[in-house]
């Protein structure tokens, strides 16, 4: 049996981008990422940043993550970036991204986040967990009608990013699997 995925978001999950300016969360160290790193608009197309971009990360949840019973994944818009940026500060190994492409911030008629069908689609019938700051009631109806595994999608707050609680949860996600397995 293959493990479930975990697709992880950045902002929000990761780095706690809506914390007080001011006040970087406890644990956290600041990563500024230069401004001639080409990261995606709005609109999808890549322009030079002027400024750095602040980043608050907590090295701790690397092996945190790296502790779940999981196949880590990047879901972020940082996509490939995530590798070179993130991973090094937090000590995870290079991972697999989801590669967005045309979906990339397109909005939908139906509500649906525009990640949600990419990363049903990544996962294939497996089982998978989705940590972000951006899922409503409208994904969860989306997995449940396109996904033939079980999903989890846990919201986590972007003021201050996974805690304890969030990783207990996505251990007992993945534990809930294993025992449904066992049994039949």
């Amino acid at each position: 049996m293959s493990r479930p995925l975990l697709f992880l978001d950045v902002d929000g999950p990761l780095n706690p981008y809506a914390a007080k300016a001011e006040r970087r969360p406890e644990g956290c160290t600041t990563l500024r990422v230069p401004h001639n790193s080409r990261m995606p608009t709005e609109h999808g197309e890549p322009v030079l940043r002027r400024r750095p971009l602040r980043v608050w990360l907590n090295p701790e949840h690397g092996q945190d993550l790296l502790r779940l019973d999981y196949e880590l994944c990047w879901a972020t818009t940082w996509m490939a970036d995530a590798n070179r940026w993130i991973a090094p500060v937090l000590g995870l190994p290079e991972l697999p991204f989801v590669d967005f492409g045309d979906a990339l911030f397109r909005d939908r008629p139906d509500g649906v986040h525009w990640k949600t069908a990419p990363l049903v689609d990544y996962a294939d019938g497996r089982p998978f967990a989705w940590v972000d700051d951006e899922q409503s009631d409208a994904d969860q109806a989306y997995l449940t009608a396109h996904h033939r595994a079980r999903g989890l999608l846990h919201h986590v707050n972007p003021r201050i990013g996974l805690r304890e609680e969030d990783f207990r949860t996505l251990a007992d996600f993945a534990r809930s699997l294993d025992a449904s397995q066992a049994g039949g």
